[in-house]
């Protein structure tokens, strides 16, 4: 059966997104695929398209927060409605935050809360209009945990976590869903681009998440409204000992779990 609906991706080339992406296809959504490399949109794209869907792909570096206003405007432009945001598009930096680049953290607070409240902000709006709409936010475990080696990542997965939980309460009269997704560590792209390939977090390679299984929990948790939901059984059991564990004692056993093997 034919859907008419359109589902907007951020960070949809590679990883979760991309898996987010399959599955939307498969039930028959219109895809906006959005990312850096045009080359590698036009590369997905035709893949997704082989489920019948339309897809458009839009280059956009959402470390740039203006180009998330920009992507909104073409989005307008083009005479799409967004009946689903996914704000997937998000990275990391490794290392002691006395050590690490600024400006580069600086950026990555661009991507991972700027550009994503930006536009959360404008699609949000053009749903209450219609008084229909689903965004899924990409948490993660790291949102309930403090994160030595990852600090400002962790930091603005707090973020995006409470920030989504608010808007979810502010939303609750309307026909408007807004869900977190909250994986662990997942094998996609992210560590190699974080710098993070000497952590210890990496060691045993086999416990990382398969992002195709953390895109299904996901996807399953958006479409049935829920509020948030974690990935996987391990990082389920991590977060509810956590509840129960000492913020400063979570800080160490991360800090042990994340730093250098050589340390």
């Amino acid at each position: 059966m034919e859907n008419n609906k359109y589902a907007l991706i951020t960070g949809a080339s590679s990883g979760i997104g991309y898996e987010l992406a399959k599955l939307f296809a498969a039930d028959k959504y219109n895809l906006v695929l959005v990312s850096r490399n045009q080359q590698e949109l036009d590369n997905r794209a035709a893949e997704l398209r082989q489920h019948g869907v339309e897809v458009i792909t839009i280059a956009k570096d959402l470390f740039n927060r203006q180009e998330a206003f920009d992507l909104y405007d073409e989005v307008k432009r083009r005479g799409l409605h967004i009946d689903v945001l996914v704000n997937d598009a998000g990275q990391g930096l490794y290392g002691e935050f006395k050590d690490t680049d600024i400006n580069r953290e600086l950026s990555i607070i661009d991507l991972n809360i700027a550009s994503l409240v930006i536009l959360t902000k404008q699609f949000l709006q053009d749903m209450v209009a219609r008084n229909e709409g689903k965004i899924l936010q990409l948490a993660s475990v790291a949102s309930k945990l403090p994160g030595p080696w990852q600090s400002v990542y962790h930091g603005t997965k707090a973020f995006v976590l409470s920030f989504t939980e608010a808007i979810r309460e502010e939303l609750k009269d309307t026909n408007i869903t807004i869900t977190a997704l909250m994986p662990g560590a997942t094998d996609t792209g992210f560590f190699d681009k974080a710098g993070m390939q000497n952590s210890k977090i990496l060691e045993d390679k086999s416990s990382l998440s398969n992002p195709a299984d953390v895109a299904k929990d996901g996807y399953e948790a958006l479409q049935d409204g829920k509020d948030k939901v974690i990935s996987g059984l391990k990082n389920k059991v991590q977060i509810a000992m956590t509840n129960l564990t000492p913020d400063s004692t979570v800080a160490h056993l991360m800090n042990e779990q994340q730093k250098p093997s050589d340390k």
